[in-house]
């Protein structure tokens, strides 16, 4: 080892100010540089053989000193992570850390950057975190494309501003008299199951919830259309086998048979194409001056 190294790995390993990391590394080369065999260094530093294996292996691969990365090589992988793969010829769509510390040894090189040559993956993730950079996960974002996005939502604010304002002058009321306001919405493809054995109640000592025999038989998939009076919260559900026009039109009659002939029904539907399709609106005109269709900003149900 050259006088300069072991100056170094000297003054490290009795240094207070260095990080404890780095003063244990110190120590450990300077044993093994000793001549003192793994074990015996493992025993001294309190710490276990793998680590010292591993801390001897990589100074003989990349030496004692290892290459100091600049902000500018930091910046170039962060670059890098900030790119699909599939941009850079992979097939991927997002990065693992594995793969984009493989692309960094590949390229770094020919970018300028050869102190990147040996990163490992743990430093990438530092490198990374510090940069608050996750390039391994996708969250959803919805970009608004609704020119008409304020006035909608306005218009459905209003009317949950009336209800409230309603609602205060009379709580006990829960009918207002002149109109209903239900928001309807509908949730396909929920499975219809059939346990083939008894739920077991809890029992003390033995399972303190209920038990649920794992095998089902399946009975195909319905839709649920539900809609809710905002001042009474007396909910209108009906299940279906299908939510297409003809099953909302269905569910329109219910509802023109379950109020009085004097109150509007306005209804708080989103963008479904069911709900702006021939039939219904061919049904609306046989019951004129009953309903009353406010719709949410697309995408913003």
């Amino acid at each position: 080892m050259p006088a300069e190294e072991m100056n170094y790995l000297i003054q490290c390993s009795g240094s207070r100010t260095e990080g404890a990391a780095k003063v244990h590394r110190a120590k450990i080369l300077l044993a093994y540089h000793e001549g003192k065999s793994i074990s015996k260094i493992a025993r001294e530093i309190r710490t276990n053989r793998p680590k010292v294996e591993r801390t001897v292996q990589k100074a003989l691969e990349y030496g004692i000193r290892s290459s100091r990365i600049s902000d500018e090589a930091k910046a170039w992988l962060v670059s890098v992570a900030c790119t699909k793969p599939k941009d850079l010829g992979y097939e991927a769509e997002t990065w693992t850390t594995r793969e984009l510390t493989q692309h960094v040894h590949r390229h770094c090189l020919e970018s300028g950057h050869a102190s990147l040559s040996h990163l490992s993956r743990g430093t990438v993730s530092k490198i990374l975190t510090r940069s608050q950079v996750k390039p391994y996960k996708i969250q959803y974002y919805l970009e608004r494309r609704d020119p008409e996005f304020d006035l909608k939502m306005a218009q459905v604010l209003l009317i949950y501003k009336e209800m409230e304002v309603i609602r205060a002058y009379d709580p006990k009321d829960k009918e207002a008299p002149y109109v209903a306001v239900l928001p309807y919405v509908e949730r396909p493809g929920i499975q219809a199951i059939q346990n083939l054995a008894p739920d077991l109640p809890p029992v003390p000592g033995k399972h303190a919830s209920i038990k649920r025999h794992y095998d089902y038989k399946r009975h195909g998939v319905v839709s649920l259309l539900a809609a809710i009076h905002l001042l009474s919260g007396h909910v209108h559900g009906d299940v279906q086998g299908k939510h297409r026009s003809a099953e909302l039109t269905d569910f329109l009659k219910k509802l023109d048979h379950f109020y009085a002939s004097d109150i509007k029904i306005r209804m708080i539907l989103d963008n479904h194409s069911s709900h702006i399709s021939k039939e219904p609106k061919r049904y609306l005109p046989t019951v004129p001056n009953r309903f009353e269709f406010i719709f949410t900003p697309t995408h913003g149900s």
